[in-house]
């Protein structure tokens, strides 16, 4: 087993450049796992061709993130500038079933996302697209046997009301992670009846705001993530984040549920394995 597994990183993401071999070398010498997620097209390609560059220890998860079903401006992190604009434009993607499918025959791929709902900052008149896009996703997740890793933003109410309509297309074991989870108690009661697991990344090393319910998810259904080049733990606050780095969430899980580093890295570990098959 190795000592962590990063449950959610973006280590193909353009913010690394021609880095990104080095970055998930750096966390393979730490015997640290890493999942990396696509987020449309192009880079839930990206993440399959560079999971597949290893044997053992990199994955890769497929998905259309919710925020790209329109047309808007996203981070230049994520998927880069084109000519004299600031970042890119989302093409306003739809779901396409049988490119993501075909993406999914890959043995490297251990889940369906990020995908869910989105509604910040949000147009009222892409709710529809961003639902349709998230159901046919879970259906997909269905056919190819494999769990969901959702993002969630604004939306627990809407999210849960359409897990709980689909129950029936759930992988029933493990039917996958809340990543980055960001809602209150009772979501996350809703969610652990339906069998979803938890992650959290480095904004808990500099904010107390999700203390209290990590304590109350409890070990047994927490993972633990970085989302890189995104929200760095400290002691690398401001800086790029990478899958390195989830060491330092660790230990701040262990802090706030009082338990032992060496406990919480063998639980989340056994947990990513168990939920993704790995």
């Amino acid at each position: 087993m190795p000592k962590l597994i990063d449950a959610h990183t973006h280590a193909h993401f353009v913010a690394y450049g021609d880095e990104s071999e080095d970055v998930v070398q750096r966390a393979l010498d730490e015997d640290i796992w890493l999942i990396t997620v696509g987020t449309q097209k192009d880079t839930s390609r990206r993440a399959v061709e560079l999971a597949e560059q290893y044997k053992e220890g990199v994955y890769a998860s497929i998905a259309l993130h919710p925020i790209h079903t329109e047309k808007s401006y996203h981070d230049p992190q994520e998927l880069g500038a084109g000519g004299d604009t600031k970042g890119f434009t989302s093409r306003g993607e739809d779901f396409d079933y049988e490119y993501y499918k075909k993406l999914g025959q890959s043995k490297k791929v251990v889940s369906i996302g990020e995908c869910g709902l989105d509604y910040f900052r949000l147009e009222e008149s892409t709710k529809d697209k961003q639902r349709d896009a998230f159901i046919q996703q879970i259906r997909l997740a269905n056919e190819l046997n494999i769990p969901l890793m959702i993002h969630c933003r604004n939306a627990f109410g809407d999210l849960i009301q359409i897990l709980k309509d689909h129950k029936h297309l759930l992988k029933q074991d493990f039917p996958g992670v809340n990543h980055f989870f960001t809602s209150n108690k009772e979501d996350a009661k809703e969610l652990m009846e339906l069998g979803f697991y938890f992650t959290f990344g480095g904004v808990i090393t500099f904010t107390h705001d999700y203390d209290e319910v990590i304590k109350y998810i409890g070990l047994d259904k927490i993972m633990v993530e970085t989302d890189a080049p995104y929200v760095a733990p400290v002691p690398h606050r401001g800086k790029r984040n990478e899958p390195a780095f989830v060491k330092y969430t660790a230990e701040k899980l262990a802090e706030i549920l009082d338990k032992d580093f060496e406990e919480v890295a063998q639980k989340t570990v056994e947990n990513t394995r168990k939920v993704f098959s790995i």
